[in-house]
């Protein structure tokens, strides 16, 4: 029997009501306060003792601000009626700039809030350089595009300097009295409190190993003196960009994760409202007959009512559950535990269709403690079990495409870690190889043709680069490019390359008796060390550099149709296993004279 009250207990009960914002208001003065929370200050403690916190319960935090009951009575009715206001202007469009912000400053005001002003200061960078005075002409481009700048003249000063004046960027030069530039970004980037500073190097040097070394340490970018004041700009408002972004972001983060729990305790408040509508309710027996269903069940299982469902389903394990077996096991589950939460399962519908439902089931005991009834929810998640297998199978197909482009360990690294890839390997050797007059070959046949038997071809390379462990770097129109000893060291990697060039060279002639046509390819060869790294954002290329690869290349231009021809570097690493003829000395463009080799085949 429902209870109603007389009109005085009504009369009281609402005397005794505590003063307090309605839950859509708080809502949406939540979400006023943390779209301007970075320009908000707090008023001083001379008109308010606390002010309201964003994160906080606003009630609470109205009770601290306003601690007299009437007082607080007529602030939470001026923050209603402005919130309505506020909502109302904001739904007419832009021709209200002006009141929108008028009305939201008053709100800010009641909550002890006051907006902040914008300064012009566009950042403030750190200048670490015993050379400073050097630097004037792009000093004072920077102070003119409103940067703050402090300088330090050696390292040991910069480190102290840096946890006092907090920059937003550090210019670091590598050669610095007492300690260098790269022991200064690693202490920086020890302490918590500058770890996150973007640092930009700066130096005369230009070897690939510092550059290397540079972003090892944890640099962010590098800039070759003398320097360009227009392109320290531009990069210094790169990196700065990218830092604010990183920043919202994870501030945004943390007020979305604010605004979820909020949302979910919001949901849960109200959960009991809409479940009847939104899920299946049911009550069967230990049996497994239905007692009682709500309409959302009999339409979940396709049936016109709960009560036709109820007099046609007799056996819900036989009848509803695709797995034999399936209810019992939920029964069983329930009589250890006492409830099942999220049981998800493969059932039948009334037209024969299948669909996934999520169950929550719960026993019900008698006054002697037998099971008197089973009683639950039941939500159809077919759409979502599709969705994750769509998710699944995207993500599958991602890491495909990612490895088909990348080396397996490079591709890995790349979706746990969002860091510059770039490592130098000491022993590696590199293979080129293209097709002997290929344009004229190619000009005979339409490009379709072409796109298929290079295809045929490179498709048996891949085969040999598997076969020996091998990394294909890329393909150039007809150039093939593969490595040996990257990205994971080899100990034979010269063995292994010059075994696919003689693969490479069977694998032609059998595509020139197929063809019908004269076809021979050159391959070039060369090994030493080189540095590997990932490049791009948006389309990634793993690509090697260095001295061997540029040698390969040459070999490989300089080398005659069918013959291999390979460096001083590569024959001694070779000589005593594989069999050569001495070229002899020859002019290499960019190189100079140098005595190559022609690879004739493997040692008996």
């Amino acid at each position: 029997m429902a209870y109603s009250s007389s009109p005085s207990e009504e009369n009281n009960s609402a005397l005794e009501t505590p003063v307090q914002l309605s839950p859509p208001i708080v809502y949406h003065l939540r979400k006023l306060l943390r779209q301007d929370l970075d320009c908000l200050v707090p008023i001083s403690e001379d008109g308010f003792s606390i002010p309201a916190d964003p994160l906080s319960d606003l009630n609470s935090s109205l009770e601290d601000l306003y601690p007299a009951e009437d007082d607080r009575r007529g602030v939470v009715e001026r923050l209603e009626r402005l919130s309505m206001l506020h909502k109302t202007i904001s739904s007419q469009g832009s021709q209200h700039v002006q009141q929108i912000n008028e009305t939201k400053e008053q709100i800010f005001t009641l909550l002890g809030f006051t907006l902040q002003a914008q300064g012009e200061v566009r950042g403030k960078l750190l200048l670490i350089d015993h050379l400073a005075a050097e630097l004037r002409g792009v000093m004072d481009t920077l102070k003119k595009q409103h940067y703050q700048i402090v300088t330090a003249t050696e390292g040991t000063a910069a480190i102290p300097m840096a946890l006092e004046q907090s920059p937003d960027l550090i210019l670091l030069a590598i050669k610095l009295p007492g300690m260098d530039g790269y022991s200064v970004c690693q202490q920086l980037k020890k302490d918590p409190a500058t770890a996150d500073i973007p640092i930009i190097f700066i130096s005369s040097i230009s070897e690939t190993e510092a550059k290397v070394k540079a972003f090892q340490v944890g640099g962010v970018d590098f800039i070759e003196k003398p320097l360009q004041a227009e392109e320290v700009v531009a990069r210094i408002e790169n990196q700065l960009n990218l830092r604010k972004l990183q920043l919202r972001l994870e501030e945004q983060n943390v007020r979305l994760q604010s605004e979820i729990k909020e949302r979910q305790a919001f949901e849960e408040q109200y959960q009991s409202l809409f479940e009847r509508s939104l899920d299946g309710i049911f009550r069967t027996t230990p049996e497994g007959t239905y007692i009682r269903a709500n309409p959302a069940l009999a339409q979940i299982y396709g049936y016109e009512s709960a009560e036709e469902l109820i007099n046609s389903v007799t056996s819900i394990g036989e009848q509803l559950y695709l797995q034999p077996g399936r209810r019992e096991g939920i029964k069983t589950y329930l009589q250890q535990h006492g409830e099942v939460l999220g049981a998800e399962s493969r059932v039948r519908r009334k037209d024969g269709s299948k669909i996934w439902i999520s169950e929550n089931l719960r026993v019900v005991n008698d006054r002697h403690g037998r099971v008197e009834y089973y009683e639950g929810t039941v939500r159809d998640i077919t759409e979502q079990r599709k969705l994750q297998s769509v998710l699944h199978n995207q993500r599958k197909q991602t890491e495909r495409i990612l490895q088909s482009v990348l080396p397996k360990s490079v591709a890995e690294r790349l979706k746990y870690a969002n860091q510059t890839i770039a490592e130098s390997y000491d022993e590696v050797t590199v293979l080129f190889a293209d097709i002997d007059n290929f344009t004229a070959f190619s000009s005979r046949i339409s490009p379709t043709e072409q796109v298929r038997l290079l295809n045929v071809l490179f498709c048996a390379f891949d085969g040999l680069a598997e076969e020996f462990g091998l990394e294909k770097i890329k393909t150039i129109r007809d150039v093939y490019f593969v490595a040996g000893g990257v990205p994971e060291p080899k100990a034979d990697h010269a063995e292994a390359i010059a075994h696919m060039a003689l693969g490479m060279q069977v694998a032609a002639d059998k595509f020139q008796e197929d063809l019908g046509e004269p076809f021979k390819i050159r391959i070039g060869i060369s090994s030493g060390s080189v540095v590997a790294g990932v490049v791009g954002s948006k389309k990634f290329t793993y690509d090697l550099w260095g001295d061997p690869v540029n040698l390969a290349s040459r070999m490989q231009s300089s080398s005659l149709p069918g013959t291999i021809q390979v460096t001083p570097a590569t024959y001694r690493r070779l000589k005593d296993k594989f069999i050569f003829e001495d070229r002899g000395i020859s002019e290499i463009y960019g190189v100079g004279s140098m005595t190559t080799y022609w690879l004739k085949g493997v040692k008996a």
